[in-house]
């Protein structure tokens, strides 16, 4: 099981990458007014959408076994559940800035770059309560 929490953690902090660099994209494209450059920021968006799914659902593959291996453990410990539910969350993300992308290359997304700035944190705060739920264990 060793192999299967590296892999774990290798794919998570990998998608987070992703989910860290995707809504910078989205800031600049909302602050340009280039035609060339939002056609660029779009191509990189979808690329980096795409790169970036894979390593979520590996994630979440291998998380899942973790998570079958001992289900006896973790199903009574309130820390597993809050985690879970947070990453059910940053899978809504993930959902969301896929739409988000598909919104940008429709030329139909009218956020400003603010509010690209504030959901760029919300992933950060999430992994930072994961974090400290899996290694602090409070509950």
């Amino acid at each position: 099981m060793l192999w299967i929490k590296a892999l774990h953690i290798i794919f998570v902090i990998s998608w987070f990458a992703g989910i860290f660099y995707l809504p910078r994209l989205f800031v600049n494209h909302a602050l340009t007014e280039s035609d060339a450059v939002k056609r660029r920021l779009c191509i990189m968006e979808r690329k980096l959408y795409r790169f970036m799914t894979p390593l979520a659902v590996l994630a979440l593959l291998f998380g899942l076994i973790l998570l079958v291996d001992n289900w006896a453990y973790y199903a009574g410990q309130g820390w597993m559940i809050v985690k879970l539910v947070l990453v059910l969350c940053l899978v809504a993300c993930h959902l969301y800035y896929g739409r988000l992308v598909a919104a940008f290359a429709r030329g139909e997304v009218r956020h400003s770059h603010v509010f690209f700035r504030v959901i760029n944190e919300i992933p950060v705060l999430m992994l930072f309560a994961i974090v400290i739920l899996v290694v602090v264990r409070p509950f």
